[in-house]
Formats: C-alpha cells, sequence, structure tokens
C-alpha cells in the first residue's frame, strides 16, 4: 500500500500544502472529523497531476466558512442541499469542503441528502476509484479508507460504478465519465460500459438537474487540457446538453497549445498558476459577446466568473511593476516574480508584445536560473561553511542572489563575501597518546615448604639479608636489594632446581654430571671464572661472583638464573660463612654442610680442568 503521508508531502505543493493544513486546524478546532475525498485522493494514488482537492467533514460543513475565510480563503461558491463550499486559496489553490451525505433517488436526478458517517458517503458517490477517503485527523492521518476497492480498478486504469443504478439516479455520472476517460485516457468496466449505453439510449441525461449541469459546464474549464476533453464531450454527444453554441472550433487552439507550454515551463521553476481563468478568452475566442456572458451566468461558482475579468486588471499592475526601478536587478525581478499571484504571471507572460519584457521572461527561464549552478559550493567548505551551521540555507539564497546579479565574479569577491559567515578555525588537537609501560611478567608466589627453603638457600647465597649482612655504601645497599628481588622471583624455578642438586650431593655423584642436568653449560663457565678458582676464599670472589649473577638473572631465562646461584652458593663457600655467621639463630643455617660437601669436589674439578680462555 502506498504510503499517504509521504505522497501527501512530496505530491501537494507547498500551496496546496498550507490549504490543507488550515482545513485541518479549522476542523479540529471545531471538534471535527475530516477527510481528504474524491479525485484528489484518486490522483494521489494514481500519480495524476492534483488539480484540486475535496475535503468531507463530518458536520455541518457551511460552519466552517468564517474561520476558512479568516485563514485565507476565497469563497467563489456554495451549495445549500450539500452543505457544500467553494474555496480559492493562496497560490491558485481551489478546494471543496462538503459534510458528509447519504443520498436517496425518489426521482432520477433528484438526490434527497441527510448527514452519514464517512463509510456511507463513499457508498453514494460515482465510481470506486472516487469512493476513497484519507483521515487527515490525530492519530489516523494518513489512513486510507477504499470500501469498494477502488485502489484495484486506479491499477487497472477502468472507471467502475459504485451503484448499478448510478447513470439512471444522477445522468452527471454519464458526463462525468467521458471527461474522466479524456483526462485520464481510462476506459469504462464492461458493465459500467453496458450501462453508460443503455442509460444514453433511454435518454436519461434528460433528468439532469439544474445545478449538476451548471458544475459539469463549468468543470471543463478546469480541466488540465480542457479542448480535449470539449472535444470528447462533443464526440459523446454531451456539448450540446452543456452549452450548444459552444465548440471546439470557437476555440484559440494555437494559443491554448502556448498557454500550456507555458504553464509546464512556469511549474518547473517552482511557479504553480490556476490556468481556468486563462483558459477562458481562448476556449471561447470565436463565441459572440452575448454568447460568452450567458456561458459566465451559468457557472456553479459565481466567484471563477469574477476572477476571468479580474485576471486581466491584475495582470496590467503587475507589468507596472515589474517594468519599474524595483525590479531592475534580475534578484530583485527573482523575487517579484515569487510574490506576484501565480495566474498574472502566467498571463502576462503569455500576452505580453513588449520586446524587454519577453527578453525578461526568457532570461528569466533560460539565464538566472543557472545562478544556482554557481555557487561557490567548494569555497564554503574551505572556509567552514557547512550545512550544519546555524542561517545556511539563508547563506546559500544569499549567494544564489549575489551570482545573479554578477557580484561574485572573481574568487576574490566570493571570498570577502563570504568572510563574515566563515566561523573560526577550531584548536589544534590535544594529543592524549601515554607512552606504553613495559609491563612485568607477574610470577606465582613459592608454595610450600620446599619452595620456601630454595628462596632462603639463594637469600644465603647472595650474602643473606640486609640485616645480617656488613654494613655497605648507599650504591651497594641498592645493588644487592635488586640482586634479591630478582632472586625472588626465580625462587619457584629454583625450588624444583633444588632436589636435584641435594640429590647429587648425597649420593656423591660427580658434579659435572649435576650441572648438565640443572645448569646449561655456558653459565658454568662464566660463573667458574678463572678468578674464583685462584682465590675462593677472598672477599673479591664474593663480588664478582655476586654481581654477575645478579645481572644474569634478569637477562636470562629463570633455569639458567637458578643454575647460577645453585653453583655460586657452592663454589663461594668462604663468603657464605661470613655471611651467615651474624645470623645463627635461622634456621636456614642447617644447609651448610650441604655446601661444604658441594663446594670441595667443584674446587678440586675446576682446578684441574685446563683453562682455555686465560689468554686474553
Amino acid at each position: 500500500m502506498a504510503d499517504y503521508i509521504y505522497l501527501l508531502q512530496t505530491r501537494l505543493t507547498p500551496y496546496q500544502q498550507s490549504a490543507l493544513e488550515h482545513v485541518r486546524q479549522v476542523a479540529k478546532a471545531r471538534a471535527m472529523t475530516v477527510f481528504l475525498v474524491g479525485g484528489a485522493v484518486r490522483d494521489l494514488t494514481s500519480g495524476s497531476p492534483i488539480r484540486d482537492l475535496d475535503f468531507a467533514v463530518q458536520g455541518n460543513a457551511t460552519k466552517l466558512k468564517k474561520e476558512l475565510q479568516k485563514a485565507g480563503g476565497v469563497v467563489i461558491g456554495e451549495d445549500e442541499p450539500t452543505q457544500t463550499l467553494y474555496f480559492t486559496f493562496p497560490g491558485g489553490v481551489r478546494l471543496e469542503v462538503g459534510s458528509t451525505l447519504w443520498a436517496t433517488y425518489p426521482k432520477p436526478g433528484k438526490p434527497v441528502y441527510k448527514a452519514a458517517p464517512i463509510l456511507d458517503d463513499l457508498h453514494r458517490r460515482d465510481f470506486t476509484a472516487n469512493a476513497m477517503a484519507l483521515s487527515l485527523n490525530d492519530g489516523s492521518f494518513g489512513l486510507l479508507m477504499d470500501p469498494l476497492n477502488g485502489v484495484a480498478d486506479i491499477e487497472n486504469r477502468e472507471l467502475r460504478l459504485v451503484s448499478n443504478y448510478g447513470f439512471i439516479e444522477d445522468p452527471a455520472r454519464m458526463i462525468r465519465a467521458a471527461r474522466f476517460g479524456a483526462r485520464l485516457g481510462w476506459q469504462m468496466e464492461e458493465k459500467t460500459r453496458q450501462r453508460y449505453e443503455n442509460a444514453k439510449a433511454d435518454n436519461a441525461i434528460a433528468a439532469l438537474s439544474t445545478t449538476l449541469h451548471h458544475y459539469e459546464l463549468e468543470e471543463v474549464f478546469h480541466e488540465e487540457d480542457p479542448l480535449r476533453v470539449l472535444k470528447r464531450l462533443e464526440a459523446e454527444g454531451w456539448a450540446k446538453v452543456l452549452f450548444p453554441a459552444w465548440t471546439s472550433s470557437k476555440a484559440n487552439e494555437a494559443e491554448l497549445d502556448k498557454l500550456r507550454d507555458l504553464i509546464g515551463r512556469l511549474e518547473s521553476m517552482g511557479i504553480s498558476p490556476d490556468p481556468s481563468a486563462a483558459y477562458f478568452p481562448l476556449l471561447t475566442a470565436k463565441l459572440t459577446p452575448k454568447d460568452v456572458a450567458d456561458l459566465k451566468k451559468k457557472f456553479a461558482r459565481p466567484g471563477f466568473a469574477e476572477q476571468i475579468p479580474a485576471l486581466e486588471a491584475d495582470t496590467k499592475e503587475f507589468a507596472t511593476l515589474f517594468t519599474s526601478k524595483a525590479a531592475a536587478a534580475p534578484s530583485d525581478a527573482w523575487k517579484m516574480l515569487f510574490a506576484a499571484r501565480p495566474e498574472a504571471v502566467l498571463w502576462l507572460a503569455h500576452t505580453t508584445k513588449s520586446a524587454p519584457l519577453k527578453a525578461r521572461f526568457e532570461a528569466f527561464f533560460n539565464d538566472w536560473s543557472q545562478a544556482r549552478l554557481k555557487i561557490p559550493y567548494q569555497l564554503m567548505q574551505e572556509m567552514r561553511i557547512t550545512p550544519a551551521l546555524p542561517g545556511y540555507n539563508e547563506l546559500v539564497e544569499k549567494l544564489f542572489f549575489a551570482v545573479m546579479d554578477s557580484k561574485l565574479d572573481t574568487p576574490e569577491a566570493a571570498r570577502a563575501f563570504l568572510e563574515p559567515f566563515s566561523p573560526p578555525a577550531p584548536p589544534p588537537p590535544v594529543n592524549m597518546r601515554r607512552r606504553a609501560v613495559k609491563r612485568e611478567a607477574k610470577v606465582p608466589k613459592p608454595r610450600g615448604k620446599k619452595a620456601a627453603a630454595a628462596v632462603a638457600d639463594i637469600d644465603l647465597a647472595e650474602g643473606g639479608d640486609t640485616a645480617a649482612s656488613a654494613p655497605v655504601d648507599g650504591a651497594k645497599a641498592k645493588g644487592t636489594a635488586k640482586a634479591v628481588a630478582v632472586a625472588a622471583k626465580a625462587a619457584p624455578v629454583a625450588a624444583k632446581a633444588l632436589p636435584v642438586a641435594k640429590k647429587a650431593v648425597a649420593d656423591k655423584a660427580p658434579v659435572k654430571a649435576a650441572a648438565k642436568k640443572v645448569v646449561a653449560k655456558p653459565a658454568a663457565k662464566k660463573v667458574v671464572a678463572k678468578p674464583v678458582a685462584k682465590k675462593l676464599p677472598a672477599k673479591p670472589v664474593a663480588k664478582k661472583a655476586a654481581k654477575p649473577v645478579a645481572k644474569k638473572v634478569v637477562a636470562k631465562k629463570a633455569v639458567k638464573a637458578v643454575a647460577k646461584k645453585v653453583v655460586a652458593k657452592k663454589v663461594t663457600k668462604p663468603v657464605a660463612k661470613k655471611a651467615a655467621a651474624p645470623a645463627k639463630k635461622k634456621p636456614v643455617a642447617k644447609a651448610k654442610p650441604a655446601a661444604k660437601k658441594a663446594a670441595k669436589p667443584v674446587a678440586k674439578k675446576v682446578a684441574g680442568k685446563p683453562k682455555p680462555k686465560a689468554k686474553r
């Protein structure tokens, strides 16, 4: 199903939307439900041009007369039996506001009306394509009511009678069928065509009421192509019924074609005139003045007859203004064209013989509108003037008129024009990036008694805790603390390596074999250095042995670090004794005998080995 809210917003002109909103608000203030009905809904659905708007309110529509006049509507006619008001609104908008009614026909062409809800009103209409309503009320806005499936007939481009006796009850429907067929290019549905031919043969048109007779006569002038409709009515024989003296041969066909072309050009520029009054003199160009006067008297809307002579006066007034100094600049003339009555603009453009005026209209259609293509949008972007800026649309309109008046022919002129509207440059972005901080891997804390004992042995090998060690200066204390911290991290690995070393000592196995399992060969060579082999008991040996161990624990894997510390404990036996002397009360001192046994064989074997790195 079509989205009728979207269609109302896009298919109606701004003037038609304004008129529709006025009717909505007036009906709402009167607590009346209001619907868009008839041809407007049909044309919205089919995509045909929307010439007028028909509204139906549940209640007496004549009570809305004063409020609609205050809203800008001009009453051009009124029908008391159907409680219908005919208006014109600014912008050439024609509309009808009537009450929802039910009709009965005691005699052909003589309906009796009574108030009824909207669905009953739809069932009394002529064709199914016209028996649709669109709600304009809060809570149901845009809701389509189609009780007779008119949408299907619109898709099939067919006219189908709502009632089987439609042509007999209201003979005006035969004229309407011919008129709709000429305008829309639709055909009558098969059974409808049979009923049409039967009613025509039975001369049912003789029962045509005077009101509907005059209504159908006037409607020809409101058609988009009235001459084509008039020719179709002549072919069907209905032109003689409406006004025998008026035929298609009485019209100025060449001027009508020019006028219709001009209407299309104006609509493409955004000016939508109601051409009905302009059509009248061209359609009756060859009629006698008496026939013209009689024709006007038969119109159902007396206000339309008054619009015809008023068009000449409005056009003369506009021509005087359009040729004055007030419209000297192209931008001023442009604004004047859009501010004037569209019907006056149409008739002046069609009838003027003045060369300067013709040149101005040609410039309006061909040259002035091209100024929009020359608006410096790229420069606006460079100057930070974007659609998000307040007043952007107004600025674009100013630029459009400035370009039209040739005031921005150079980039310098355009930049100078835009400078007051350019916002200040934003401050430079603040660099919020932080330096990446290396996070050390978390080492799990040692668990169990064996792991705690291993940590204690490592501490003794590196010189004991700070309370038991000899006093040193600040630099040495800091280095010792770092070594202890690193050793603590390697404690879990040491806990695993310590039992292997103890087992090797107990069984008096070669230290070399234990070192292969626990200590990597490069680590053993570096720890058992040449000065260590010569002077094991001396203090310098402890310094040299402790420092490399502390450095390499950080650089290498945990397994190598543990191995170094185990070997260091064995090699630096005298140092371990001195460091552990003040802390006799601690239970860790029980590990000394094992250190002695392990240290002796290491010392012997290291001394007996060849020294490949002695020459340096």
